[in-house]
């Protein structure tokens, strides 16, 4: 079919792009050093588990010294946050969350690089953010998200590896906007 045999509704449609190659793997840019994986899941007639640490591996490196859960409420966001000393190794326990991650580090190969990476149940479900990469959470979807986190040091209560920037900062320049869901009914709350 040629587009001069449809009416004028082709002429307010956005093509769609492509998200990946032949092969699966993405095709948008990647930060040095982030790392997405999907644990193994076991599944049989008595229900799930999947393994969250099963050794150490890329993601594992560095020891496992604290941990703690958080959620994100439905169309909720959360962010944009930034650590210098410690990174972040989220692993989603239910509902479905998209991460902005932009590249702060000045001598990272992937300075200015923009990052989407969705974890969703269904496929991967770990995600590592090197230390000096920003980072915005929003839930996807009507229920609210559960993760657990394993940063890779302890939470200091009286002086927090915590930075913090309002989504639209001048000094990020991401319009996080653009990286909700285009058929999304409601765009998430600040």
């Amino acid at each position: 079919m040629d587009a001069e045999h449809l009416d004028s509704t082709l002429s307010g449609a956005q093509k769609d792009e492509a998200t990946v190659t032949s092969d699966g793997a993405r095709v948008e840019a990647r930060i040095e050093g982030v790392i997405v994986t999907a644990p193994i899941n076991h599944v049989d007639h008595r229900g799930r588990v999947f393994e969250i640490y099963a050794g150490p591996s890329e993601q594992w490196v560095d020891p496992l010294v604290y941990c703690y859960a958080f959620t994100v409420r439905p169309n909720q966001i959360k962010g944009w946050g930034l650590h210098l000393h410690k990174e972040d190794r989220y692993t989603l326990i239910t509902g479905e969350l998209l991460t902005l991650l932009y590249d702060a580090r000045a001598d990272s190969p992937t300075h200015g690089v923009v990052q989407k990476v969705v974890l969703t149940g269904q496929g991967s479900r770990q995600l590592l953010i090197p230390r000096g990469v920003w980072h915005l959470n929003i839930a996807l979807g009507d229920s609210e998200v559960h993760l657990i986190n394993h940063p890779t040091a302890v939470y200091n209560h009286d002086a927090p590896d915590r930075y913090l920037l309002p989504l639209g900062a001048p000094e990020i320049p991401v319009d996080a906007s653009v990286y909700w869901p285009r058929q999304s009914a409601h765009p998430p709350r600040t």
